[in-house]
């Protein structure tokens, strides 16, 4: 399954994407990562739903981090995706 999280909060400027990326290769995951214009950082991952549910679970644990809203939405799966990445 793949998902696009957008987060929200103290998420730019506190190591998320690095917690991102570290994340997900954990748990083997594929995607992406970018900071936005607005302050919000948003991540497509995709893998299996356990492996989606301890990828959220360890990256709103951080002590820097403090996501205070996110927004969720399904994605179809992208085939032949092999990592996760940050995007620029």
């Amino acid at each position: 399954m793949r998902k696009r999280y957008r987060f929200f909060g103290r998420v730019q400027g506190v190591g998320f994407r690095i917690t991102a990326l570290r994340a997900a290769d954990a748990y083997g995951l594929t995607g992406w990562v970018r900071n936005e214009y607005d302050g919000s950082v948003t991540v497509e991952a995709q893998g299996s739903a356990v492996s989606l549910g301890r990828f959220l679970a360890l990256i709103k644990d951080d002590y820097y981090i403090r996501v205070d809203d996110m927004e969720i939405t399904d994605l179809e799966e992208v085939q032949g995706e092999k990592h996760f990445r940050v995007r620029y």
